[in-house]
């Protein structure tokens, strides 16, 4: 039976070569799309990593003339103190300008045994980040005010760079190599959970923390404050406003609420997606109707073949399998050559995605072809099966 089936679709391959290309195509952006939806969809059931929920992001610069660092530090001590004293205030922490969901990047390379690890998102933070966000501790411990004159610089690492770095050895007392031909050398004293920066659906960056230390608050411009959510209302915002922008009198303020920031992030992660989907659906839509006008037209031109069977004892079942059949092996063709071509992005890394995000997108993309097929010759085969022989037989 496949013998003929093959034979027939030999005899009409021009056709059949326009059928299996948009089928090609249409599985190509398929995978596409799946790989995106299912990167996206294990990224989002990854856990957040901290709370953002009842924080709020100051933004200033640093007004101050003066280059003497006590006067830099206790400028903002004073200011710290006057900020906690609110009693809709539960912890501030000052930090660098790459804080979550924003777009400020700070990255560096950090060698272990000679292994040098591009791309690690280096931030600098203060004692109080990891309670203002509630960051989990996985190894470990949190920065000490005795670290600022420890002999190697403590940083604290997240579980990603951890697991790339370490493996499975644990990764407190580690020494690392920062800068050129690790003339600075920095400790791990503990290792936290990583944290999507980028939004629900972004994968968590290798990231490193270190403590900032007394000269740090020369350039500093970001203060991340966990309010009560109980008391925490415009009027709060209009008092925190007020009191920063008297104290920094010549510096821009400006108040965030974390929340909108991460819904903001991820609209623009998703737009792409959305772009592909749009895309995606108008030729899955335009390969339904294109498989479904050329059944169509098959039975219309083969009444008199499909007659001749029914005559010779065939039964209706028989001819719409036939049909469907025919289909389903085009599709097959079509996926065996797209296949080859996707199969390339696990093999040779591609985005650096794990090879089971792309395997999963192709064994979704191959069902969702074939069911469309299925689906779009299963009418035309019906009306092929309901033709009469003697009927067919006149008219030829």
């Amino acid at each position: 039976m496949f013998k003929h089936l093959f034979k027939l679709i030999w005899n009409k391959k021009k056709q059949n070569f326009l059928l299996m290309s948009e089928m090609f195509f249409s599985f190509l952006v398929l995978f596409a799309v799946f790989t995106l939806l299912v990167f996206y969809y294990q990224n989002y059931k990854k856990p957040m990593g901290f709370d953002y929920k009842d924080v709020w992001v100051v933004s200033y610069n640093n007004s101050l003339k003066t280059k003497n660092t006590d006067s830099v530090n206790a400028y903002y001590q004073t200011m710290r103190k006057n900020i906690t004293a609110m009693p809709e205030v539960n912890d501030i922490s000052f930090c660098s300008d790459n804080i979550p969901f924003s777009s400020n990047h700070w990255t560096e390379g950090v060698t272990y045994k000679k292994v040098e690890t591009d791309g690690v998102n280096w931030f600098t933070v203060d004692a109080n980040y990891k309670n203002t966000l509630n960051v989990k501790l996985l190894e470990g411990r949190w920065f000490e005010k005795s670290d600022v004159v420890s002999k190697y610089k403590p940083v604290l690492i997240n579980s990603d760079l951890k697991e790339k770095l370490f493996g499975a050895e644990p990764g407190t007392g580690k020494i690392l190599d920062r800068g050129d031909k690790g003339k600075d050398k920095v400790k791990v004293i503990g290792v936290i959970q990583s944290l999507k920066l980028g939004g629900d659906y972004a994968k968590p960056a290798i990231a490193l923390y270190n403590l900032a230390d007394t000269g740090s608050y020369h350039w500093l411009g970001k203060i991340m404050i966990k309010v009560s959510p109980t008391k925490a209302n415009a009027a709060f915002e209009a008092r925190l406003y007020k009191l920063l922008a008297n104290y920094m009198k010549d510096s821009n303020v400006e108040i965030e609420h974390m929340v909108n920031k991460r819904t903001e992030v991820n609209y623009f992660t998703l737009v792409p997606m959305i772009v592909l989907l749009t895309v995606g659906g108008f030729l899955v839509i335009n390969v339904a109707l294109g498989l479904f006008g050329v059944l169509w037209y098959n039975i219309n031109k083969r009444r008199g073949e499909i007659g001749l069977r029914r005559a010779v004892g065939a039964t209706g079942s028989s001819v719409s399998n036939q049909l469907i059949t025919e289909s389903m092996i085009l599709a097959t063709l079509s996926l065996i050559i797209g296949t080859f071509f996707a199969i390339q992005f696990p093999l040779l890394n591609v985005f650096d995605m794990p090879a089971g995000i792309y395997l999963t997108a192709i064994l979704l993309s191959i069902i969702f072809i074939y069911l469309l097929v299925f689906l779009c010759s299963l009418y035309p085969g019906k009306q092929a099966a309901a033709i009469y022989p003697a009927v067919a037989l006149h008219e030829e």
